[in-house]
């Protein structure tokens, strides 16, 4: 059978953005990058190998229940959806629904990475032939015009966003962003959702500064990306990896604190860093699930069904809009 596909959309953002956004986030009291800055092409594969990681517990939590819930999930989505993944990746948790939805309209994967967003299309085409694919390489962090095809589309549109991302967000930033999600899926549209919920400091821990030091080169990739991309001058090994459970704010925060005194240079801006200065990276936050229930609410998001994995780690939620 052939493979269906519509043409590639691409939005990828250029590197003078980027450095806008850096520069920005470094003149800040509390020093910050976005963390989807993180995900460069190496520091996508390195985020893959933390998935692999005993210590790091989301990944493995959230394809339990996708590998045990993944049919109901579809009753609730119904037949003939589109669904749209921010953040796609390397499309691996959406397979669990496509051996399960009932003729799906389509599937939209939105990536900011062109090179796996192309890798995984393909991929995709040849695994699930039938399904029309349309890729769009765009930062779904920003506004952006979906095609006219997937815009215009009469029937369901469902939003598929795995993975806890939502939690890079303050919950008032969480929830305009939800509402974003609405607008986009329509009334009567369908968000399924996953979301870490909270437990222990000490297995935060260890799933965000592991040992192996996995995480520490994933958080540290950053600066040789600024080196690469905004014609930054960080010197590595000038600084560290930290992450920690901010128990009062309900989140994770990974940091890259300044081991010495310096100044570092950002195209033609020099920075200032103290010794034990930190540049905030990420944010994660972490919710029970009356608290994210009440946070989807506010952007008018009622919930259908939630599951959790047998030990109590992880949830996915499936919303629909009023």
């Amino acid at each position: 059978m052939e493979h269906q596909a519509a043409d590639f959309y691409d939005f990828e953002p250029k590197s003078n953005n980027v450095l806008k956004e850096v520069l920005v986030g470094l003149s800040q009291s509390q020093k910050s990058l976005s963390p989807k800055l993180l995900y460069d092409k190496k520091g996508s594969e390195i985020f893959e190998e933390i998935c692999r990681l005993k210590e790091y517990y989301p990944t493995r939590a959230e394809t339990e229940i996708l590998r045990d819930h993944s049919f109901e999930m579809c009753d609730y989505i119904g037949e003939g959806a589109l669904i749209i993944e921010p953040g796609s990746g390397s499309g691996e948790k959406v397979r669990f629904l496509f051996d399960h939805l009932v003729r799906p309209a389509g599937y939209v994967p939105l990536e900011i990475s062109k090179e796996i967003l192309l890798r995984m299309t393909e991929e995709i085409h040849e695994e699930y032939p039938e399904i029309k694919v349309i890729p769009v390489c765009a930062d779904f962090t920003q506004d952006i015009e979906l095609p006219i095809s997937v815009d215009s589309h009469s029937g369901k549109k469902v939003i598929f966003f795995p993975g806890s991302t939502i939690g890079n967000l303050a919950p008032a930033e969480a929830v305009s962003f939800l509402k974003k999600f609405g607008k986009m899926i329509g009334e009567g549209g369908g968000v399924l959702i996953g979301v870490d919920l909270k437990k222990d400091s000490e297995t935060f821990k260890l799933a965000y500064d592991d040992p192996k030091g996995v995480t520490a080169d994933f958080n540290l990739n950053l600066l040789d990306r600024l080196n690469r991309e905004v014609d930054a001058r960080f010197e590595r090994e000038n600084f560290n990896h930290t992450a920690f459970y901010n128990e009062d704010l309900g989140r994770v925060e990974m940091h890259l604190v300044s081991k010495i005194p310096q100044f570092v240079k950002v195209n033609q801006t020099i920075f200032r860093f103290r010794e034990g200065e930190t540049i905030h990276t990420e944010s994660s936050y972490k919710y029970s699930v009356p608290e994210f229930t009440e946070l989807c609410a506010k952007a008018k998001l009622n919930l259908k069904q939630h599951w959790q994995d047998k030990k109590n780690q992880f949830c996915v939620y499936y919303f629909e809009r009023d």
